[in-house]
């Protein structure tokens, strides 16, 4: 990352740091405790969020390499599934899946607004300016299915023991299995699409910053790629191949 990017991804981290702390205390002081939170994929994909921002800044402000850009690009879906999620499916009157919406405390509401529209778009803005770019791969979209599956299924076990269901179109009591599974699925090829959505904007954005080299910076190694690919997804078009890179700052 070049000296002129660095203050300003370091202010947007912090600040996306500060808008998850911010949205999950202020949603616990309503009727939910944080441990009532915990099992919702919007508190976990925040803090998933916020922890890795924290990492970011730091990063940037020790001059370190920037997170594999993999894992960047899986916690931002997540946040984006997040906030899509809640706005089109969970908010929406017309969606067969809408939540009444309750009456909200000022501090409440303002909670469930950082959770499910600042704090995503912070997220977005910071993978969209200052990840590294051209390093993701259309494989990459069936791999970030792994968390999401993996929550339905903790979240499937979970409702038999408490008979509960953080949402209504996971609900095995309302919807039965073969709903759920239904549901499921549909959910899933949306994500994997929106999944590759981001690595089609990373190749595009690679692209312009080719063009322009005075607004991309140098190009840096990713932490952890998997090896063993074939040689086209070694890397962007005209970079070093990894092991040629320092582990220099950018």
């Amino acid at each position: 990352m070049t000296p002129r990017r660095r203050l300003p991804a370091i202010l947007l981290r912090l600040t996306l740091v500060l808008a998850v702390l911010a949205g999950i205390v202020l949603t616990a002081l309503g009727p939910a405790t944080v441990t009532g939170l915990l099992p919702y994929f919007t508190i976990q994909s925040n803090v998933a969020v916020g922890v890795l921002a924290g990492y970011a800044a730091w990063c940037a402000l020790r001059g370190r390499p920037e997170p594999p850009s993999v894992l960047k690009g899986a916690v931002t879906l997540y946040i984006t599934i997040t906030g899509t999620v809640y706005h089109l499916v969970l908010a929406n009157p017309a969606s067969p899946f809408a939540m009444t919406q309750p009456d909200r405390q000022p501090g409440e509401w303002w909670g469930n607004q950082f959770l499910h529209t600042v704090v995503p778009l912070l997220a977005v803005a910071d993978w969209a300016l200052f990840d590294r770019r051209g390093w993701l791969r259309p494989r990459y979209a069936a791999w970030w299915l792994v968390f999401p599956l993996g929550y339905l299924g903790f979240a499937l076990v979970r409702g038999l023991i408490v008979d509960r269901y953080p949402y209504p179109f996971i609900d095995a009591g309302e919807l039965g299995y073969a709903g759920v599974a239904i549901s499921a699925t549909g959910f899933a090829a949306v994500f994997w699409l929106l999944g590759l959505l981001f690595v089609g904007v990373d190749r595009l954005l690679a692209r312009i910053g080719r063009a322009d080299p005075s607004a991309a910076g140098p190009a840096q190694p990713p932490m952890s790629e998997p090896t063993g690919s074939d040689p086209a997804d070694s890397g962007p078009a005209g970079s070093e191949p990894a092991m040629r890179e320092t582990t220099g700052s950018g």
